[in-house]
């Protein structure tokens, strides 16, 4: 008891020294202007951990109770006892109209003077089952410490103080009193708590039977006897424990000892509940990111948010910096919101865990609704159809030149992602493909712009272009055949629909990650077994000879043989792969040939 009168003591100066603190005239006087560094970073700037003072969170706010005496007028009497031990009692008027008379539950949490003591009153003897009740309210989640009560009269029979974290929507019990808490509350008076209860409401007997009559501090402390006390920073579960928004006390039963028997009006106006003062000790709860709670301006309490975090507690990341997961700071990190970088091209990020795990727990943020023509996790890609100018920085709003392709000239609208090279039909030269190469000339045809000039004698080969090769290797025959046979599909290795989805020359190939939509055969590689993505590999030969011929963007059926390379792994596909564009048509004869497949049937009439 007398540890819950200093810690109550402490609270008291903390008001005292805030009363004082707030009066800058009178401080003025004493000190010179110091410019105040803010106590969420150090010296040279850096995020550290900050959290607002201890304070008692209960002082000036409003109690709710449910019976206060004075309305109507009513007597009330106190007990005492003579030096022979015998019980006098003296009897007042408590009238709620009346300045002096007044036991409002006002008196609860104004300033505690015991010069000059002011009491709540209950209405006199609200006996059990009828409960009375204290509702309190901190406006916002706090982390408290403690809870103090300061009777004015006997201290309860028996008693419960709840806690809310939902401003006052539910309720869960904090601490029991009674004098058999079996009978009571069902609970057992020394319970062990353990990691695995440090959750549990205890409830105990050492109160209510110690001098009832002259009142007492009846003291809450929501950490002492909890194992995780002294890891709190790593404890959730002690954190959530300490939580609250509301506080409520439920008096259940008065303490009368069998005086009420003797049916006397005296005795009846001698029992009730009162209070001097009701204490909450804690802080605001701001997670480590704010040192202090200022009011916003529809008049709620909130922290005063830092490091880059947002909400009523500081509870998440701000707008655009999820870079990292949002974490409660502690003494060793301040675990600062960090912003996504999107390369000044977006104004929205998600975050990913996936990508945050890859990274080594570095970098998890994906940007959102990229602009300025970009694309890309980072907005560091030109989209289809634009391509990287090199005299500016990625950063640079027109970072990214349209290819601007001949709509005539050029096979599509994309152009090679640095050079801004468009891909140009035969005859066709110039970086947008705008221009007929020497010895042609244009023509009328859409299809053929282009056409080689005739001149008498020896015919002239035609010009190099930039689509086609001239090392005479094109004249391989290339697998054009439009129909997939059940014979083809069994001397394959592989049968899959998949999507383009991007591109890069690598030595004499081009790697294309490509989205496995379905796949049609069981592969003797599990991993290539899997949907989604994956690499392909072409010869650049191939692709020259438009054999096969492959898009982005494009979805594809591809049927071709695995040819194993620790340096190239997924797909293969040359000259003799089947890579026709995806039709609707082709899944009903596909789904056919692999259920044959799975019965036998390649193996019975087909071999290599």
């Amino acid at each position: 008891m007398t540890t819950l009168c200093k810690m109550h003591s402490f609270g008291l100066l903390i008001i005292l020294f805030g009363f004082v603190a707030g009066n800058d005239s009178f401080m003025d006087r004493f000190s010179e202007p110091i410019i105040q560094e803010d106590p969420c970073y150090d010296e040279v700037d850096d995020p550290k951990r900050c959290i607002p003072d201890f304070i008692n969170a209960a002082f000036g706010m409003e109690v709710e109770a449910s019976s206060t005496c004075g309305s109507p007028p009513s007597r009330y009497c106190t007990s005492n006892t003579d030096k022979e031990g015998s019980i006098i009692r003296n009897c007042f008027i408590c009238d709620a109209n009346h300045p002096k008379r007044q036991h409002s539950a006002s008196y609860l949490t104004d300033l505690n003077n015991p010069n000059n003591l002011t009491c709540w009153m209950s209405e006199p003897f609200v006996q059990f089952p009828h409960n009375v009740t204290l509702k309190l309210s901190l406006r916002k989640k706090f982390e408290l410490t403690y809870v103090s009560l300061q009777f004015c009269s006997a201290r309860p029979d028996s008693m419960a103080i709840y806690k809310s974290m939902d401003y006052g929507k539910s309720w869960v019990p904090f601490q029991y009193y009674s004098s058999n808490c079996k009978k009571m509350y069902e609970k057992a008076p020394s319970t062990t708590v353990t990691k695995h209860n440090e959750q549990e409401a205890l409830c105990t007997e050492d109160f209510s039977n110690i001098d009832p009559l002259t009142g007492a501090r009846v003291g809450f402390s929501t950490l002492v006897g909890r194992p995780s006390a002294y890891d709190f920073d790593n404890s959730p579960v002690l954190q959530d424990w300490v939580t609250a928004t509301d506080i409520m006390i439920v008096f259940n039963k008065l303490n009368t000892y069998g005086d009420e028997r003797h049916e006397t009006e005296i005795a009846r106006e001698s029992y009730y509940y009162a209070l001097s003062d009701f204490a909450v000790g804690g802080r605001c709860k701001c997670n480590g990111h704010a040192s202090q709670c200022v009011t916003d301006q529809s008049g709620n309490l909130v922290c005063d948010c830092k490091h880059n975090t947002a909400g009523r507690d500081c509870e998440k990341c701000k707008p655009f910096h999820f870079d990292r997961p949002w974490a409660r700071a502690t003494q060793r990190h301040p675990n600062e919101c960090v912003a996504c970088n999107c390369n000044l091209h977006a104004k929205h990020c998600r975050f990913n865990m996936e990508l945050y795990e890859l990274s080594g727990y570095v970098s998890g943020g994906v940007c959102r609704k990229c602009r300025h023509n970009t694309e890309g996790r980072f907005c560091n890609h030109c989209r289809e159809g634009f391509y990287r100018d090199p005299r500016r920085d990625i950063t640079h709003r027109k970072a990214c030149r349209a290819c601007n392709c001949h709509m005539i000239g050029a096979l599509g609208k994309t152009c090679n992602a640095t050079t801004g090279q468009c891909q140009c039909k035969d005859g066709v030269i110039g970086l947008t493909c705008n221009m007929c190469a020497p010895g042609y000339q244009q023509s009328r045809s859409p299809i053929a712009p282009c056409i080689a000039i005739k001149t008498p004698g020896k015919p002239r080969p035609p010009p190099p272009s930039q689509n086609q090769n001239t090392d005479g290797k094109c004249k391989s025959k290339c697998n054009k055949s439009r129909r997939l046979k059940f014979s083809k599909f069994c001397r394959r290795d592989y049968a899959i629909k998949a999507e383009i989805v991007a591109k890069q020359d690598v030595g004499e190939f081009v790697k294309f990650t490509i989205n496995v939509l379905t796949s049609y055969k069981k592969i003797t590689d599990r991993k290539m077994n899997k949907r989604g993505e994956t690499l392909l590999w072409v010869p650049k030969q191939d692709l020259r000879c438009r054999c096969p011929r492959m898009k982005l963007r494009e979805t594809y059926m591809i049927v071709g043989k695995v040819k194993p390379n620790e340096t190239r792994p997924g797909f293969i596909a040359d000259r003799r792969s089947i890579v026709r564009t995806w039709r609707n048509k082709w899944q009903k004869r596909l789904r056919q040939y692999q259920k044959q497949e799975m019965k036998g049937s390649c193996y019975q009439k087909y071999t290599d």
